[in-house]
């Protein structure tokens, strides 16, 4: 099988483009309004919105709907993604992966950044697919939360796992078997997002964090501590600490959970629940540590040598981004042709030298390591055994469950 083949720049010089890019989209991420979206939809009714619009209620999917595949007619394939979500050269103009699957293949690739929002893009395909229409997409890249919902609605098809060998054999146990997509039938990780403690050593002052209960309890930290307004992180940080799954919790556990941090909110323990702004928080030092996504530490790591993170013992919370072919996509196979490509430890090094999420692709760290050494060594990145192993989800939710949740949490937060 071919092999991929990056454009002809040293080692040196990808890395350099990569932090000039990163240092230059520091300040606000895609995560900052992502997480926004799958919070702050819900809480305010999204839900209720879905139901208005006539989408009939999560059930068990009977499969998507496929359309004539023209992809041997048509080399091509439309591909959504969220912005500064793919690698780019000095320029800011082209994505050298896509180019070099372009080269390759013979396929060339419609990549479109608009993706926002989970719950307004959302609303850009819901028409189409209650409509049983195509949406003029082959792959789209949601949330978990969101990918689960549009399995369980039947909109997105099942994947041909005879396309996706790469797929199938270099997927990160910790990705492989979430419960709203067994055996990942019908979608795969772009990426990771790991949820982590992150501090500031210097506003610390010599104070211990390595748990949520030392943020929650010690008072050496009152009024210096942030908790993150995404509902699935905060809370399942927090169950963690309790010694409870996320993945089985009950009613009980959950409002365990909730009165825990309402504890801490009355104490003044908790200075405030934040979305991506934490960052500007962590790094002057008004906040001494906090919860804090992956993605982001790497990049305040980078900017700020007081700043760094830890995993409790715990565990931690990590979700995921995912690929997957909507309803009446004119060129599937393409589309798998392409989920695979970035399976291959190439591209997928390459990628996660750019953007700094977890790498969702086993065997990448070699490769990795040809790029930035540095990224190829944190486990930010490319998780250790060790890391992979404290690795637990938020399970799936009932619509039920999801309002009810939502409304507790948002009361607790002031949304």
């Amino acid at each position: 099988m071919e092999q991929y083949e990056p454009d002809r720049l040293s080692p040196a010089q990808v890395a350099a483009m990569r932090r000039s890019f990163t240092h230059g989209r520091a300040a606000l991420t895609r995560r900052s309004l992502l997480r926004a979206s799958a919070g702050g939809a819900l809480a305010v009714g999204g839900l209720g919105t879905l139901s208005a619009c006539g989408i009939p209620p999560a059930g068990k999917t009977e499969g998507g709907v496929s359309s004539e595949d023209r992809s041997k007619e048509e080399k091509e394939v439309s591909f959504s993604n969220w912005t500064e979500y793919m690698d780019i050269d000095e320029s800011g103009r082209r994505h050298p992966t896509l180019e070099a699957f372009t080269r390759r293949s013979g396929i060339k690739v419609k990549y479109t950044e608009d993706i926002n929002d989970n719950s307004e893009f959302f609303g850009k395909i819901q028409p189409q697919l209650s409509a049983g229409q195509e949406t003029g997409r082959d792959i789209i890249v949601l949330t978990d939360w969101l990918a689960a919902r549009l399995i369980r609605l039947g909109w997105v098809q099942k994947l041909d796992p005879a396309h996706l060998p790469h797929a199938f054999a270099n997927l990160s146990p910790q990705f492989r078997d979430p419960d709203w997509d067994p055996g990942r039938a019908y979608s795969y990780p772009w990426q990771g997002i790991s949820t982590v403690i992150a501090y500031n050593k210097k506003a610390l002052d010599g104070v211990e964090v390595k748990t949520v209960s030392d943020l929650l309890d010690n008072p050496k930290l009152k009024g210096r501590v942030g908790f993150l307004t995404e509902m699935r992180d905060t809370v399942g940080m927090v169950l963690l600490d309790m010694g409870k799954d996320p993945a089985r919790f009950t009613d009980d556990d959950y409002d365990a959970a909730i009165a825990r941090l309402q504890k801490g909110v009355d104490r003044g323990q908790i200075r405030r629940f934040t979305g991506n702004d934490y960052t500007a928080d962590i790094s002057k030092g008004d906040f001494a540590a906090c919860l804090a996504w992956a993605g982001d530490v790497v990049q305040l790591k980078a900017d700020n040598p007081d700043v760094d993170f830890v995993i409790p013992d715990s565990g931690y919370i990590t979700s995921s981004d995912n690929m997957l072919v909507p309803n009446k996509a004119r060129h599937k196979t393409n589309a798998e042709r392409l989920m695979d490509y970035y399976y291959e430890p190439g591209p997928a090094a390459q990628l996660a030298a750019y953007i700094n999420f977890v790498c969702p692709v086993d065997g990448v760290k070699d490769e990795l390591a040809k790029i930035d050494e540095d990224a190829a060594n944190n486990p930010l990145i490319i998780p250790d055994k060790a890391m992979q192993a404290l690795s637990r989800a938020f399970r799936s939710l009932s619509a039920k469950e999801e309002t009810a949740y939502e409304e507790k949490f948002a009361k607790l937060t002031g949304a």
